[in-house]
């Protein structure tokens, strides 16, 4: 087998302990999941927005697979990052939204030198509109404070200006 082949099989795999794991935790709702690997099935495990019902700690889930909160922002926006080539870590996408909103999608700075501009800082990482504009990720939400095009449009925009996320240490 090849590297490629093994991981492709090796992602199935996790996807259907994760359906199983699905099934029994969400009860009927999640009996329609289908077992059975196709061609298609295992392209679409390889791909950004591959649907997998998939619990969350709380019970909660998101058609996605991921949970609709801080944790499932940043996971599902390191799942886009990573298939666009955009670098960064959960820690470091962690720390810097922990620093910019306190995790609060809707935070809005409206005293800093770009709201006294008029185009103040809002979401998870502080982002101003035309910096949004021009980073935005394709195939996230066109809207400032939606909390995973926020997350990959900052991260864009910092892989752009200083290597990575990461990188970052205080307000950019």
């Amino acid at each position: 087998m090849t590297t490629n082949t093994q991981t492709r099989t090796s992602r199935i795999a996790r996807l259907r302990t994760l359906s199983v794991a699905g099934i029994a935790t969400m009860g009927a709702a999640a009996a329609a999941l289908t077992l059975t690997s196709t061609s298609a099935q295992a392209a679409e495990t390889t791909s950004v927005g591959a649907s997998v019902v998939k619990a969350s700690a709380d019970g909660s889930q998101t058609a996605r697979g991921y949970a609709n909160n801080l944790d499932g922002w940043i996971k599902q926006s390191l799942a886009i990052m990573k298939a666009k080539g955009i670098p960064g870590s959960y820690e470091g996408l962690h720390r810097n939204i922990m620093r910019e909103s306190s995790g609060n999608p809707n935070a809005q700075n409206n005293w800093d030198v770009n709201a006294q501009k008029g185009i103040p800082s809002k979401g998870l990482l502080q982002v101003i509109q035309p910096t949004f504009s021009a980073y935005h990720v394709g195939g996230t939400a066109y809207n400032v404070t939606d909390p995973v095009a926020n997350i990959t449009a900052a991260a864009n925009y910092a892989a752009h200006r200083y290597g990575s996320i990461d990188n970052v240490n205080s307000a950019y």
